[in-house]
């Protein structure tokens, strides 16, 4: 057996001698997929497919076919293979039972290994003392039965070919392990006592209590072994009932997979059971008739081996696409059921698809012209994945109680028509964002889990990523056919460079599409040709230029919002390529995070801005300053902007709690933690109120009651969790409605079409505003490239990025910020960011120039390397303003 690990994580950047020894996994995992695929011509061979009017030559239910022992088919199923002879599915008439795994099968698979080996025992041609034929479904005692037997003989024959039987038979499985619906010794007791104490009325209610007696083993034997956020979760969604006995297929499981004779019935069976599974759920809609059925899936997803070589060429694949084809309410069933199960197990899962994704796409070359979309078996796993994704939001910390209310007002149409009214089409994107159906059908949202069960960056797929050719798949994204997938649609598998992409390509085309209105309407009706979003400014008078100007165009025309931003500083030659942008936005920045300006608050212990209740500027700028951060996004420019995590969870649609207290004001956070933690009298010792005090911009208090005559209502020790909620509830809430509310509609005039809340977590959609402040710059150092004459070789160039790492980490910043027009890092870090260092002449006193626009810096050959720090720390220092040279 090969062992275990997170396979996948590590396969995105290995070594050659990494590759060499992932290379050899590969070759045993094909060798042990050749096995099993000789053992399968074997079986065709012996017992045929079932199919009576089977025209195979090599099936042994081929009408001319002439019957052999068990070692010439040994032998001719070795030739079968080498000839890549055709291979019979199981025919629908014997699917699953005795056609797949007969009788003898595992006997005869035990001669073909002794035959291969050339050695042949008598003791094996004889026939097994119990066949156990009539065995159709299996139990707890009945396995370990036969498994007693079996070793007394030391012949695991039977209960092989038992296992073979059952298990690949979809109705044998879903009668197997079944839970027996009977009253412990304990509650047989605690109903006779109530029988005998009660009258008639209580009678009646005992009777009921039994009943939902009933049903609570059953969901504590599904939950194996489920943490506390599970079990708590299970109160506000309600148990899953499930009529299979969990924790006996974990038990027999671990009895059974450590025999690897054993072990090759299971994945034998599989092969053959899951192309009939998948007729089933495509064609005969089995789910509806028996909702039981989703017994199979729960007996064979708890085989702990599922990940390992010999699963990952046919059996798991296969397996995979019959689970996707599994209905929306038995897949949410599944969800529920699974995220019971708690951390350790929930992880096997993971593990368990993520292997197959990752061994798929390390064993193929995937390109342009053979996408990875197109696979069968990835996709199916990565569907696959989605179930257990949702499993560890709902068995996670959950708070579905505190959401955003939606905007009072709807965001103004744009007066004109768009391009697909224009020809009479309806827009696609008035039906709204997008959602995940399995998201609907659950009635949870990824943004409601605090703490999922493992971390969401378990789910992340590297290898996946580097093969994804993300311009494809966001095509398959806005089709939304069924014949073509798209990763997006499953966005917890990418990471948050290759969503950005996604979100990049989701931009540009919604300004290609906003400049070919612009033209068509150019001709119609004769208007002017504006394709640009056009802010002129004044760089003294920049946030009165730019807000005064935004705030027209959102009253007359939001949907110029969408257009691509040019901006143009007065006076300034600098032509907007992206360069001149990205500066506007940091000035904006500055100038509206300024603490003389009152709009925002600053904490010094944490260096983060908070909306300052008492700001005198009305609503329309704060809507403005939404505005700004949603076109950062969507012209793809990094801001410095410190806010605290729960802005961008209040931005995702969910309020503030205590929690949220942490970063956000974390001195009141850890006061209000003391006063839950005191042990003493709350009431006599603090002598605090309902009523609590803050102070506005001149520090004149400023009372509030929590409560209606909170200042009469006394803080206790039964009461001071309301207290603690509701001054959270104020502090991050209601206090800052206004300006929250003005906020947020801003952001959401630009970035409402967009799939940012389907694809993003409020953490990734501070890293999509803010960059990384992570400055990474040996990475940069490695992605950079020359021009002009320079390599990486060249003298001038060795000096330099010696004279930059020897820079203090403010001197880094700086240079960032004259080479690049900020002072982050992109999503991804530095290594993601493309610079060009181009020869600018010999030697001069010329100060070194860049373009910000395409992160290109011009460096003249200086002499010396003391010369080249001189002229680069002086340039680097003074930069600002554009002009043409």
């Amino acid at each position: 057996m090969a062992p275990e690990g997170f396979f996948w994580r590590a396969a995105g950047s290995l070594s050659v001698q990494d590759k060499r020894g992932t290379q050899r996994t590969i070759k045993r995992m094909k060798r042990a997929a050749a096995k099993h695929l000789i053992e399968r011509y074997y079986h065709q061979l012996t017992e045929g497919c079932g199919n009576e009017a089977c025209t195979n030559e090599a099936c042994g239910s081929s009408p001319g076919f002439q019957r052999m022992d068990n070692n010439a088919a040994a032998i001719k199923a070795l030739e079968l293979y080498k000839n890549n002879a055709k291979l019979c599915d199981p025919h629908p008439s014997k699917k699953g039972a005795s056609s797949a795994f007969p009788e003898n099968s595992a006997k005869g698979a035990h001669n073909f290994s002794a035959c291969s080996n050339g050695k042949m025992n008598h003791k094996d041609l004889q026939p097994s003392r119990e066949d156990f034929r009539d065995l159709n479904y299996l139990t707890e005692e009945k396995v370990y039965e036969i498994l007693s037997l079996c070793s007394e003989t030391e012949d695991y024959s039977p209960l092989i070919r038992v296992i073979g039987r059952v298990f690949s038979s979809a109705e044998s499985l879903v009668q197997s392990f079944r839970k027996a619906k009977q009253h412990t010794k304990e509650e047989l007791k605690s109903l006779q006592a109530k029988d005998e104490d009660k009258d008639e009325d209580e009678k009646e209610t005992a009777s009921g209590s039994s009943t939902a007696m009933e049903v609570e083993p059953e969901a504590s034997a599904s939950s194996g072994d489920g943490s506390s956020h599970g079990e708590n979760n299970v109160q506000k969604l309600g148990p899953v009932e499930v009529s299979v006995d969990i924790e006996a297929v974990r038990r027999v499981y671990d009895r059974l997979l450590s025999n690897e004779k054993i072990e090759a019935a299971f994945l034998n069976a599989l092969v053959y059971l899951s192309p009939n599974v998948e007729c089933d759920l495509t064609y005969h809609n089995v789910y509806a008739a028996d909702s039981n059925y989703l017994n199979v899936f729960i007996i064979v997803m708890e085989n702990s081996n599922l990940h390992s070589p010999e699963y990952l060429e046919i059996a798991l694949p296969q397996f995979c696409k019959a689970m996707s084809k599994l209905p929306l309410p038995a897949l949410a069933k599944l969800a529920r059921l699974w995220s019971q199960y708690g951390a350790d197990q929930i992880r096997r899962l993971v593990e368990t698809f993520q292997q197959l994704i990752t061994y798929t796409v390390i064993s193929n070359e995937f390109s342009s012209e053979n996408l990875v979309n197109e696979d069968d078996g990835v996709v199916a796993a990565t569907k696959c994945l989605k179930i257990v994704y949702y499993a560890n939001v709902l068995g996670g910390d959950l708070d579905m109680d505190h959401n955003e209310e939606d905007d009072d007002e709807p965001i103004p149409e744009s007066s004109e028509l768009t391009l697909q009214e224009l020809l009479g089409e309806e827009r696609r994107n008035k039906k709204g964002p997008r959602v995940d159906p399995l998201e609907t059908e659950l009635g949870i949202r990824a943004s409601d889990c605090r703490k999922p069960l493992i971390p969401f960056e378990e789910f992340i797929n590297e290898p996946l990523n580097e093969v994804l050719e993300m311009d494809k798949d966001y095509t398959f994204f806005k089709v939304e056919t069924e014949s073509k997938f798209s990763f997006m649609t499953c966005p917890f598998i990418l990471n948050a460079v290759t969503k950005n992409l996604g979100l990049y390509y989701d931009n540009r085309i919604r300004m290609y599409s906003e400049r070919r209105i612009t033209a068509l309407y150019s001709l119609v009706q004769g208007q002017q040709l504006n394709p640009y979003l056009r802010l002129k400014v004044r760089r003294d008078h920049i946030i009165d230029d730019a807000l005064v100007r935004l705030e027209m165009i959102a009253m007359e025309n939001p949907a110029d919002l969408k257009k691509q931003l040019y901006v143009e500083f007065e006076g300034e030659q600098g032509v907007d390529e992206g360069g001149v942008s990205k500066e506007f936005f940091q000035l904006v920045v500055e100038e509206i995070f300024n603490p003389d300006i009152g709009m925002f608050t600053y904490d010094e212990s944490t260096k983060l801005f908070w909306f300052n209740p008492s700001s005198f500027e009305n609503e329309g700028q704060f809507t403005l300053i939404g505005i700004v951060l949603g076109l950062a996004i969507y012209n793809n420019c990094i801001l410095d902007v410190h806010f605290p995590m729960v802005i961008y969870r209040k931005l995702m649609g969910k309020k503030g709690t205590f929690r949220d207290l942490t970063d956000s004001h974390p001195v009141l956070y850890q006061s209000l933690k003391d006063l839950l933690e005191y042990e003493g009298n709350v009431e006599e010792d603090m002598m605090i109120t309902f009523q609590i005090s803050q102070t506005d911009l001149f520090g004149n208090p400023l009372m509030y009651d929590l409560k209606e005559g909170g200042d009469k209502i006394p803080v206790t020790n039964e009461n001071r969790k309301d207290f603690v909620a509701l001054y959270a509830e104020y502090m991050l809430n209601k206090s800052v409605e206004k300006q929250f509310k003005a906020f947020r509609r801003g952001f959401h005039m630009v970035t409402n079409e967009s799939p940012l809340k389907y694809l993003f977590r409020p953490e990734e959609i501070e890293l999509l505003i803010c960059g990384s402040r992570n400055l990474d710059f040996l990475a940069l150092e490695e992605s950079t490239e020359y021009d002009g004459g320079y390599n990486k070789d060249s003298r001038i160039i060795k000096d330099f990025w010696e004279t930059v790492h020897s820079f203090e980490q403010e001197q880094k910043r700086l240079f960032l910020q004259f080479t690049t027009g900020t002072d982050r890092a992109p999503v991804g870090g530095l290594g993601k960011l493309k610079m060009i260092i181009a020869k600018n002449g010999p030697d001069s006193d010329r100060l070194p120039t860049s373009h910000t626009c395409f992160n290109v810096l011009l460096l003249p050959e200086y002499s010396t390397k003391e010369k080249l720090k001189e002229r680069l720390l002086k340039a680097i220092t003074y930069a600002k303003g554009f002009g043409m040279l």
